[in-house]
């Protein structure tokens, strides 16, 4: 047996179609439930959840000196043609499209920024209680690092463990800890904590979030971090309602960050309806764009509200792929295999990726040549092997790599006694590819010991339907919408 060829482990040969349905049984089912007790959202419930908890990024901007536009969240096509190397190059040519689109000269009005969280929900039973893990990632096309320099495809991830999901979204779930990026640095904050604060509704349950300007500000927080809000949505209600000052407290520093942003998730309606937040579009730029530093303070009659949409992690896997023209978008460098036991399909149910042992390409091309950051699928926290930190650091620091080396290596249990690869069936993966559906799901708390986090791989075969799983981070799920201005339909 090869790589190449893997295949479950020796325990399933032999056993009959019944021993295998015995062993699935063991492996899904813990002590004192019944697998009688799986069963599965639809597609639309799983948008609904995704919308639901999508978070509200209130931003703090660096525009001015001509920089206006450039701390928009952004898609990845934002400049409409394909190519994701030189996202970084057009970005710095945003005030033109500004610019182009205040004087009517129609500078880039081709573009369609069309502000995007991308987005994947994994579902599984644990026992008796289904339960969801919902990761919506902001994107940027432009940042800058602590030398100057410029880098490009900026990642930043929320992450949240949802509990005891049993139907629609706002049934009775709740919503166990959170994480978003500082940097490398992954900060949890649990149920009950007072940095978790939520915008609530008829329509959604919105984590509030703070976030960075695209510049460094070297020992402050900068670069686009990710930060909680420890402030309640009654504290901005009361700031929007009296035209008072645009601040935010956050996590891990003391006083309020400014807020010259705030992106507002477009299908919740009420949160849509009490920022005023509107659709970013060529008719709109101008008006949407904050010409402000991240030192000036300012009202928020001054912030500029704008609707995001939620899109797929799973869009952007397939660039990755050796041979979906990987070369167009990612360098050769460090390559990833994967053993998928499905293909990559869009929305339509087209395999776009074929099952089988995939190579992926996870290191950015950059037109400019200034910048090799790290794709989607190279990321710790794509397969869940990030280490979990309770505090933030302006310094960096927290993004160790031996929880994720030793995952990979399958040399270390988690706390229900499993590797990586015994979780998975596939005992020929350690040390050599990653299974399609190797996941870690964290418990939310923090651990000291060097290589080992607290939580478990979901085991076997429990992304199926029939076991209550579905793993979002390979399926696509909301419309692309090509070529449409945000908001449009």
């Amino acid at each position: 047996m090869t790589p190449d060829t893997p295949r479950r482990a020796p325990m399933l040969r032999g056993l009959g179609l019944y021993g295998v349905l015995a062993f699935t049984f063991t492996l899904l089912c813990w002590p004192g439930e019944a697998h009688a007790q799986a069963w599965s959202l639809t597609r639309e419930q799983r948008q609904s959840f995704l919308q639901h908890y999508a978070p509200i990024i209130l931003k703090r901007g660096n525009g001015n000196d001509g920089r206006h536009g450039y701390d928009w969240v952004t898609s990845f096509d934002f400049d409409q043609d394909g190519d994701f190397s030189n996202n970084k190059l057009h970005w710095k040519q945003v005030p033109q499209y500004v610019d182009g689109a205040r004087a009517g000269t129609g500078v880039h009005a081709g573009w369609r920024i069309r502000p995007t969280l991308y987005t994947s929900l994994i579902e599984f039973m644990d026992g008796g209680s289904k339960n969801l893990v919902l990761i919506y990632h902001v994107y940027h096309a432009l940042d800058k690092n602590a030398a100057g320099d410029y880098q490009l495809h900026d990642w930043e991830r929320v992450e949240m463990l949802v509990k005891n999901v049993v139907g629609a979204p706002g049934s009775g779930e709740s919503v166990a800890h959170a994480v978003v990026t500082q940097h490398k640095r992954n900060v949890v904050r649990r149920a009950g904590h007072v940095d978790l604060n939520f915008m609530q509704s008829a329509t959604g349950k919105h984590l509030l979030i703070w976030q960075a300007e695209w510049s460094d500000k070297l020992a402050a927080a900068h670069g686009q971090e990710l930060r909680f809000v420890t402030d309640t949505y009654a504290f901005f209600a009361g700031r929007m309602a009296s035209a008072g000052k645009a601040e935010a407290g956050v996590n891990n520093d003391g006083g309020r960050k400014n807020v010259h942003y705030a992106f507002v998730p477009e299908a919740s309606t009420d949160a849509v309806t009490a920022f005023g937040a509107r659709a970013l579009t060529y008719a709109t730029a101008d008006a949407l764009a904050s010409r402000y530093d991240n030192g000036k303070t300012i009202t928020w009659p001054n912030v500029k509200r704008i609707t995001y949409e939620l899109q797929d992690l799973a869009d952007i896997l397939p660039t990755h792929w050796q041979y979906g023209g990987y070369a167009t978008h990612w360098l050769s460098t460090a390559p990833i295999d994967f053993y998928l036991e499905s293909p990559i399909a869009n929305e339509a149910g087209q395999s776009e990726v074929s099952a089988g042992m995939q190579r992926f390409f996870p290191r950015t091309r950059d037109i400019e040549n200034e910048d090799d950051r790290e794709g989607y699928i190279s990321k710790k926290w794509f397969v869940g092997t990030h280490e979990l930190n309770d505090s933030a650091s302006d310094f960096g620091g927290g993004g160790s790599d031996a929880f994720h080396d030793n995952a990979y290596a399958s040399t270390v249990v988690d706390s229900r006694g499993q590797t990586r690869a015994s979780a998975s069936g596939y005992p020929t993966s350690a040390g050599a590819f990653w299974w399609q559906h190797d996941y870690f799901v964290h418990s939310g708390f923090t651990d000291s010991t060097d290589g080992v986090e607290q939580g478990f791989w979901l085991p076997g075969l429990w992304y199926l339907q029939e076991n209550g799983g579905f793993d979002g981070r390979w399926n696509q799920l909301f419309d692309d919408r090509p070529g449409m201005e945000s908001g449009a339909r």
